[in-house]
């Protein structure tokens, strides 16, 4: 699957791939805000990440910024996974990406996907209580707190740390997503 956005293309990653997203995510302040993201990132754990399959339920993709002047530029990464509270949704940018809109952007795209073309009925979505930032995203996106609170895990931390859960219904048409891009 793809999907373009204004500002974004959405796409699989390919073995190729692995150089420019050892260099995006690389950066510790990216690993501290993922569950499973080591720090130092290695091209072994970008070549090794880049070999995973994923199910049918579980579409990734790399997120390409088109509006940074010159060549398309690898930012991040956004995915639907299958996780400890069914499936849910997880994102990460590089950090000269942050603040710009790209992960609501890239949020929208891929629960429109969702809801159109995948059989989940609800997602759900975790952030570390020290990221604030990434609650602004998933509110935007039209997730909601579950109230649900939990120490997990953090390969960047190497510890566990404080998250908040939250959870959107796919079925519900108060929460629209963006359309996809034709």
């Amino acid at each position: 699957m793809f999907a373009r956005t204004p500002r974004l293309l959405l796409r699989p990653a390919w073995p190729e791939d692995a150089a420019a997203l050892t260099q995006a995510i690389g950066h510790e302040a990216v690993a501290r805000m993922a569950a499973r993201v080591p720090y130092p990132y290695t091209i072994g754990d970008a070549e090794q990440w880049l070999a995973r399959p994923c199910g049918p339920t579980e579409p990734q993709f790399l997120i390409t910024a088109l509006d940074r002047g010159g060549a398309p530029e690898l930012i991040g990464g956004i995915a639907i996974i299958a996780g400890d509270t069914g499936h849910e949704l997880g994102y990460w940018l590089t950090p000269a990406a942050w603040g710009r809109g790209y992960a609501t952007e890239a949020g929208h795209a891929v629960i429109a996907m969702a809801r159109h073309a995948l059989p989940i009925a609800r997602l759900g979505a975790w952030h570390f209580a020290d990221n604030p930032a990434s609650g602004r995203v998933l509110t935007k996106l039209g997730f909601r707190p579950t109230g649900h609170r939990m120490a997990r895990a953090s390969a960047g931390r190497d510890t566990l740390s404080p998250s908040l859960h939250y959870a959107l219904d796919l079925e519900d048409e108060r929460n629209p997503a963006m359309p996809l891009a034709a």
